[in-house]
């Protein structure tokens, strides 16, 4: 089976923990996910701009960037779990890196020009699917 990583933003950290926690249910026994463990509640409901307001916050971010630069190299695949469409930079820049690894890479939601996403991402999406049950269908 192959492997997965799971890439996006830490607001919807409890979303995709409990996503890759299925997959591993399912059977899928590579689910690389962010590390968002080390972050406070208070700051994952913020916005990017706001969270990089605190000095301490962009000390770890080259850190956080990397290391999971690194789970997206050693994966197959990659999933990108953009909520309501969403995907803040640095899961656009993750998104850009797989692309350039020539990954296959899902996406939960597709992101709609039309009602203001971005259609340099969409079209990097190979297919949308919805639940982990879907996804492992395409990983055996």
């Amino acid at each position: 089976m192959k492997s997965v990583v799971i890439c996006g933003s830490q607001r919807y950290k409890e979303d995709i923990k409990t996503f890759a926690n299925r997959l591993r249910k399912l059977g899928v026994h590579t689910v690389f996910e962010p590390n968002f463990e080390r972050q406070r509640k208070k700051m994952l409901k913020k916005e990017e701009k706001e969270r990089l307001k605190v000095k301490s916050y962009r000390d770890r971010v080259p850190a956080m960037v990397h290391e999971h630069f690194d789970r997206i190299r050693k994966a197959d695949v990659a999933y990108f779990y953009n909520k309501k469409g969403y995907l803040g930079v640095n899961s656009t820049l993750e998104l850009g890196f797989a692309h350039g690894k020539n990954m296959i890479i899902y996406a939960l939601e597709p992101e709609e020009a039309e009602k203001g996403g971005e259609i340099c991402r969409d079209i990097l999406f190979t297919e949308i699917i919805e639940t982990p049950e879907e996804l492992v269908k395409r990983l055996v």
